[in-house]
């Protein structure tokens, strides 16, 4: 009896667990599709606005920015980085990538080129993460570092 008992215990364990199971649904994606969310974040910055900048973060994201020792964490920690990146308009260009993609989320890691309009240019290694938010794809971390070594 103690042992049907113990099992009896266990099935009602499991059984509740799963009430507070949480399925999750996947959002399909392709390696096209996480490429563009690149060109939506290069475009933002055409814009010269900090806030659509932005707007493409996660609420709860990073930023390790290429031009700056300072981790940003908040919306207004990273207008503030865009608000003096901006200035230079800066201009992305991908030269070499690789993308992963797992269940609602995706890894777009590689080198890329800034473009600035004095003419000077900052090649930097990167990596985006993204996580889909039930609307729409958002970046959840950033971290850009200028290439250690010159040419």
């Amino acid at each position: 009896m103690k042992y049907a008992t113990q099992v009896a215990s266990l099935v009602l364990l499991f059984a509740s667990a799963n009430v507070y199971a949480k399925s999750e649904v996947c959002h399909g994606t392709s390696e096209k599709q996480v490429a563009s969310l690149f060109d939506r974040w290069n475009a933002s910055l055409q814009t010269g606005d900090p806030k659509k900048v932005v707007a493409n973060y996660a609420p709860k994201s990073i930023l390790l920015p290429t031009v700056s020792n300072k981790p940003r964490f908040t919306a207004v920690e990273k207008e503030d980085y865009f608000e003096h990146f901006l200035h230079h308009k800066p201009v992305g260009k991908i030269d070499s990538r690789s993308i992963e993609i797992d269940c609602n989320s995706a890894i777009d890691a590689g080198l890329y080129t800034f473009k600035f309009d004095d003419g000077s240019e900052v090649k930097a290694r990167y990596t985006f993460t993204y996580r889909w938010t039930g609307k729409k794809w958002l970046i959840s971390s950033h971290h850009s570092s200028a290439m250690p070594e010159k040419p």
